[in-house]
């Protein structure tokens, strides 16, 4: 099994997430976005990141990497067992991946002092900010275990300063929350040598 990956792309790096988490023997071979190796470039009609390769499968879409991982390496488990709350923690992907990895994509295009950038920030910061209820009462995201949900917020809570974004007081459930993310031995293993400057003091 074979992980083509960008060393600072969220997508990307919630895929190694869970490779962590599962604890899965795995090649990494780290790949700059636009300069792909021809074996990728031949395996993957997007020419996109991150690109999984089992045997004689090629999947190249994260949130389809992510959810084959967790079926074909069940332990431990990634999604709720019953098919309300599986539903229910799709839906919360759908959304993270659609607004937070949108305005993140928007703004690793950017120049941090660009025109845009300060809009973008601040539509990120609120969404971020609107998580709050969700991690208030339980250790996860409305769980007490990790799941894809968790996953998939951990890499943008990690670039937060890169993007020059602040939490503001009323979000201190949040940061105690992305303290418990960080924490997690996967979440250590998972970091490339990009993501773990981004938090360089």
């Amino acid at each position: 099994m074979t992980l083509f990956s960008a060393p600072d792309e969220a997508a990307s790096h919630r895929t190694r997430i869970v490779l962590a988490e599962k604890d899965v023997e795995i090649e990494i071979v780290s790949v700059t976005p636009g300069r792909f190796p021809e074996d990728l470039l031949d395996l993957n009609p997007d020419h996109s990141l991150p690109t999984l390769v089992d045997r004689d499968l090629v999947l190249y879409d994260s949130r389809i990497i992510i959810e084959y991982l967790d079926e074909r390496f069940p332990h431990p488990p990634l999604m709720p067992v019953d098919p309300v709350s599986r539903a229910q923690f799709r839906l919360a992907l759908h959304r993270i991946e659609r607004d937070w990895y949108g305005l993140a994509s928007k703004l690793d295009k950017l120049a941090p002092d660009a025109a845009d950038a300060a809009r973008l920030r601040g539509e990120l910061r609120d969404l971020v900010v609107q998580t709050v209820d969700f991690v208030r009462n339980k250790p996860y995201f409305v769980s007490d275990e990790i799941s894809l949900v968790d996953v998939t917020i951990a890499p943008i809570l990690w670039r937060l300063p890169r993007y020059r974004i602040d939490l503001p007081k009323e979000a201190t459930p949040l940061l105690k929350y992305a303290n418990l993310l960080f924490s997690r031995p996967a979440f250590r293993l998972s970091l490339s040598a990009q993501e773990r400057e981004m938090r360089v003091a």
